[in-house]
């Protein structure tokens, strides 16, 4: 298959990159680096992609890319472009997320009318849900704590809104905490293990009991790479989360016994815009695409571990 990966230069991305073209796929990778740390970083994410003969490289906004010119041959999008992060989300910052999250979604909505696309694969997050108790499932009313929650959620009804009336084929993905290696700095991993690698504090929002559903990158694109080829999954919408839950005290605990390190916690502020817990119901994963994770959060922090000292 010909396959588009918007957001190729990210951390999922990147590796939806590697894992599609491992299974024979060709792959056009778009990503004009509008997050700072991108622009720093480059091309470090796509190092491997890049040396693969099937792989294809654009480094076009999608605010201005001429759709005309890349979609007529593809046989599946997977869109992850777009500004991420829940603390950043708030105040005059947010028309990043306005114009990155939802217009680059919806004029790529209208790009897919009338072309021979079999996919368009929308990647959503668990931040749509807000507050939950227990497992939770597709159907469960959205209810974003944040205004990078609101902006993803917005792509997804404008995705819900084309595949009604124009008939473009979306597939809705929501992912659950992900992380491992090119893990973006801004997220709690990244930082826990940098600052404790170099005997700093370790900070944290809130108490540190909060639980989330981690996701390992690998297992996560995986499955997302698995849409591709999966049956019956057009107009679903699909959690992928992780093989374990775990407190970011319990992950800093298990970070001071896989580093040798003791870490000391100093409280930066609360959780503001996220929820106190989250776990996903991956039953449809499973039925839809077989997906089974398979990485726990040693192994998988411990992958990460040994990124950030190459790194350092």
């Amino acid at each position: 298959m010909k396959i588009i990966v918007t957001g190729a230069a990210g951390f999922v991305g990147s590796h939806l990159c590697d894992k599609l073209l491992q299974s024979g796929h060709e792959v056009i990778g778009i990503d004009a680096m509008v997050r700072d740390e991108l622009q720093v970083i480059g091309l470090r994410n796509l190092e491997s992609a890049m040396r693969h003969p099937s792989f294809h490289y654009r480094p076009d906004n999608l605010l201005a890319i001429p759709w005309e010119t890349v979609l007529p041959e593809a046989d599946v999008v997977y869109h992850l472009a777009g500004i991420p992060g829940v603390r950043s989300s708030w105040g005059t910052d947010f028309g990043h997320y306005v114009s990155n999250n939802i217009n680059a979604t919806q004029r790529l909505l209208e790009a897919c009318k009338g072309t021979a696309l079999k996919k368009l694969v929308f990647v959503s997050t668990s931040s749509v849900y807000g507050e939950t108790l227990g497992k939770v499932s597709e159907s469960a009313m959205p209810s974003p704590l944040s205004p990078y929650g609101v902006s993803k959620l917005t792509g997804e009804q404008l995705c819900r809104v084309y595949a009604r009336n124009e008939g473009i084929p979306v597939v809705i993905l929501r992912y659950f905490t992900v992380y491992g290696p090119r893990q973006r700095s801004d997220m709690a991993f990244h930082r826990f293990i940098r600052q404790i690698l170099l005997n700093r504090p370790i900070t944290i929002y809130g108490d540190g009991y909060q639980t989330r559903d981690f996701t390992y990158v690998g297992d996560c694109a995986e499955a997302t790479a698995a849409v591709a080829e999966a049956e019956h999954v057009i107009g679903e919408t699909i959690n992928i989360g992780g093989k374990e839950r775990a407190s970011v005290r319990d992950v800093i605990a298990l970070l001071e016994r896989l580093t040798g390190k003791h870490a000391k916690l100093v409280r930066i502020g609360g959780l503001k815009g996220e929820p106190m817990h989250t776990w996903a119901d991956i039953a449809k994963a499973e039925r839809l695409l077989g997906y089974a994770p398979k990485v726990g959060l040693a192994e998988g922090l411990r992958e990460e571990i040994a990124y950030m000292q190459k790194l350092l």
